[in-house]
């Protein structure tokens, strides 16, 4: 079960994992299959919490659906994705985050998954994509 959002960021620099990029892999489908560390701390998941459950579990719901579509057409397509992400800790808390993904392939060319890395969001960027997706969700409802 989510978390109830809270209105309170936390940072990188709040969770400690300043200069440290966030890591996550996932099968085709979205289930984590790999997370580092500072992903767990930032998040607020244990490494066994997240393991084997859907990437979808630390959306916030301010999250507009249309950027999530739009990262599946492009990784879908074996681009790397490129987005700001506010996502939900798991004690309601939020944290932003700008996330490449891109997708994994195997010794034979097959696509098996795919790669994200984070990292933090200036507070500009935070401040356009908040009214950005503000907006897109209104449309949405």
């Amino acid at each position: 079960m989510r978390p109830n959002p809270i209105d309170e960021e936390v940072t990188f620099e709040d969770a400690g994992v300043a200069n440290r990029s966030i890591i996550s892999k996932t099968d085709l489908k979205g289930i984590i299959t790999f997370v580092n560390k500072p992903f767990c701390t930032l998040s607020g998941y244990s490494k066994e919490e997240l393991i084997g459950k859907p990437h979808n579990i630390i959306r916030h719901p301010d999250m507009p659906k249309s950027i999530f579509k739009q990262m599946w057409n492009t990784i879908e397509k074996g681009e790397t994705f490129r987005g700001f992400i506010k996502n939900l800790r798991k004690d309601g808390k939020y944290y932003w985050v700008e996330a490449f993904i891109e997708p994994i392939y195997d010794e034979n060319g097959v696509k098996i998954g795919y790669s994200s890395i984070r990292k933090p969001v200036s507070d500009s960027d935070k401040e356009k994509y908040e009214k950005l997706y503000k907006e897109l969700k209104e449309k949405e409802e």
